[in-house]
């Protein structure tokens, strides 16, 4: 980054910076980012959004304990999570870091490899849904269906994408979710039990295999919003009153 301060400032926009430069480019050099503050934020890890997501739309996000490793959290998570759950590895992604619990001798191996232990109710699907924002839109989705291993649903895990009709009910959910938290560019992981949609994750960074020409689309979309918010800032300098 900094052999390339004179570029920098001179940029209209910054695009996917890494997360360890965010103060530097917004704070010290007052730059333009995308994705959005917010998406980086809650995106980092998942403790951040599941205590997000927790506060904003708790009935339609898998119930979840997140506590410090110790021998009493592990028991007590033990004693109370109904068999089976999910545990995770807070920075994990790809499908990389999750595991199905269903033995003492699981939930041990898995302490042993997190720094925080992140215990998640096991919801009775076998698909999921990927779907994309971006700019201020839903731009694509997709089914994922899961792996011969009964578990995973990422693609990069074995996981098979199916193109079908995503429904209303998940689609209005990752439109409040983004809308709210001022999100421009994730994919959202998004369940159906029944008729109820849950938000599982987001990935601020997210793969698109398994459909050809989605990237495409994104990065249309991705061109149009940037065009359109540099025009929107643009005019409001032009209409600034003048002498005050």
């Amino acid at each position: 980054m900094y052999e390339h301060l004179d570029e920098i400032k001179q940029a209209d926009w910054l695009l996917f910076p890494q997360y360890w430069q965010l103060n530097a480019l917004i704070y010290g050099l007052k730059k333009r980012i995308f994705p959005s503050l917010a998406s980086y934020m809650i995106g980092h890890d998942k403790v951040e959004m599941t205590r997000t997501f927790r506060t904003l739309v708790p009935q339609q996000h898998p119930y979840t304990i997140i506590a410090a490793n110790t021998p009493y959290e592990a028991e007590r998570i033990w004693d109370e999570m109904p068999s089976p759950f999910v545990a995770k590895i807070p920075r994990s992604s790809m499908g990389n870091g999750v595991f199905l619990i269903e033995t003492l001798g699981q939930w041990r191996d898995y302490i042993a490899q997190s720094d925080v232990l992140y215990a998640q109710e096991y919801l009775p699907i076998d698909r999921d849904m990927r779907i994309i924002w971006v700019g201020n839109k839903i731009v694509s989705g997709y089914w994922r269906l899961q792996s011969d291993n009964g578990f995973h649903n990422n693609v990069s895990q074995g996981g098979q994408v199916e193109v079908a009709l995503i429904p209303k009910e998940a689609q209005d959910l990752v439109t409040y979710l983004a809308e709210s938290l001022d999100i421009n560019h994730a994919g959202f992981d998004i369940a159906m039990v029944g008729s109820v949609p849950y938000v599982i994750e987001l990935n601020r960074i997210f793969g698109n295999q398994g459909l050809k020409n989605i990237q495409h689309g994104v990065n249309t979309e991705l061109l149009n919003y940037l065009n359109e918010q540099h025009l929107l800032s643009t005019a409001n300098l032009i209409v600034q009153p003048v002498g005050f």
